[in-house]
């Protein structure tokens, strides 16, 4: 039997905008948390970003699904007093302001730790908490060049290449759920006799990047090796590339398991390749992989993407397609795994992505979409205990965005 999402009972204020925030926000809010979300008077300026249909955009109707947004202006006292009632109530609070904001607001962790010992209070900035550049701007585009990662894509001797994402974002995000997720489980092992304590949990943009660099400080540290950028491959493992088929479609091949390699040699009619011990190792075949390359290029360039891929996958051979958006939505495996939801947006259907992983017992799912502006702000302020005139009184006076 299926049973609640398992975040259910928790709530989650959501302060900041843009993305490293409210995607972990969005995370959260997908598995079951109760997710309110503050904007100011104008909106989450994500709202008008990319792709607009009928004043909102796209990417907005995605991200802020399942939140219950209201607007309160945080520049006045009494906005921060709603603020400050709604963090009491609060099992977590995700933020993303540059440092010193919450504490020049008096909604900083240690200003409501008296009232919410429990809190847990997840920062995200571009440098973290504390050091030198804690106060320095720090967008995503900023920080994945400092964290490392941005030196090692592209190709050498040429400008480092930047994903077309907002990946140190996303990334900052995942990291603030897997901490959020942590201080939980520390909170919830507290006994009887020791109270539940909350905690901060630190995200900083650059360092969420500095997470994936793989082996990049050891070598450096223990062998002199800088890492370099190394194009459409990965420095070491061999082979591991793309190569434009006959039809102009491109098909990545990871052929660098020892076994796996002899199956693709033997496959293209290059066994001789296969029973050279001079290629038996992946330390040997870096030595030859211009060779290599060469010789996957040519095959690849005689078949087509469908027919490589058919021949490849049967004699066992890890490899895929290089797929844009309008490939993943046709593909029925991404179909079949539940990949995307559909949302009502006056009167129309929208597909927008599923929220992973996959949960066998207690699945997330999107109730419904990125809300307009204000939707919620009445149910949340009655919920706090305001009558019908306070909360017109904070409307006419400013504080809060009519709904």
């Amino acid at each position: 039997m299926q049973m609640d999402k398992p975040l259910q009972g928790l709530r989650v204020i959501e302060l900041g905008q843009l993305l490293a925030g409210p995607f972990a926000g969005c995370m959260l809010g997908y598995f079951g948390a109760e997710v309110i979300k503050i904007e100011p008077p104008g909106g989450d300026p994500i709202r008008n970003w990319r792709e607009v249909k009928d004043g909102t955009s796209l990417w907005w109707r995605s991200l802020a699904r399942n939140k219950k947004c209201i607007s309160v202006d945080l520049k006045t006292q009494e906005g921060r007093d709603l603020v400050r009632q709604l963090l009491v109530t609060a099992d977590i609070v995700i933020e993303n302001f540059r440092p010193g904001v919450m504490e020049n607001w008096g909604l900083d962790p240690e200003s409501l730790r008296q009232d919410n010992p429990s809190l847990i209070y997840a920062r995200i900035s571009g440098y973290g908490q504390s050091g030198p550049y804690a106060k320095k701007p720090g967008f995503a585009s900023a920080c994945e060049g400092i964290s490392g990662f941005r030196y090692l894509n592209g190709y050498p001797d040429e400008v480092p290449v930047r994903p077309n994402l907002s990946l140190g974002d996303s990334v900052s995000g995942l990291h603030a759920v897997i901490g959020i997720m942590m201080a939980l489980r520390a909170r919830d092992q507290k006994t009887d006799e020791e109270p539940a304590q909350g905690q901060v949990v630190d995200v900083a943009l650059y360092e969420s990047m500095f997470n994936l660099l793989e082996a990049v400080i050891p070598e450096c540290h223990g062998a002199d090796i800088i890492r370099q950028p190394s194009g459409t491959t990965v420095t070491g493992i061999v082979p591991t590339n793309t190569y434009k088929c006959a039809d102009g479609k491109h098909l990545v091949i990871g052929g660098n398991g020892d076994s796996i390699f002899t199956r693709l040699m033997q496959a293209i009619g290059r066994g001789d390749i296969a029973a050279n011990e001079s290629y038996a190792t992946n330390a040997d075949r870096v030595l030859h992989e211009t060779e290599i390359d060469t010789v996957l290029k040519a095959w690849c360039a005689n078949h087509t993407l469908a027919d490589a891929l058919t021949f490849l996958e049967f004699h066992r051979v890890p490899c895929g397609p290089v797929y844009n958006a309008e490939d993943m939505m046709n593909d029925q495996h991404f179909n079949e795994r539940g990949l995307f939801e559909q949302v009502e947006i006056n009167g129309e259907y929208l597909k927008i992505p599923a929220i992973l992983p996959k949960l066998d017992n207690t699945p997330g799912g999107t109730e419904w979409p990125g809300p307009e502006l204000g939707s919620h702000t009445d149910e949340v302020l009655v919920g706090l205990g305001l009558d019908e005139k306070a909360i017109a009184d904070l409307k006419a006076s400013g504080v809060i965005a009519d709904s």
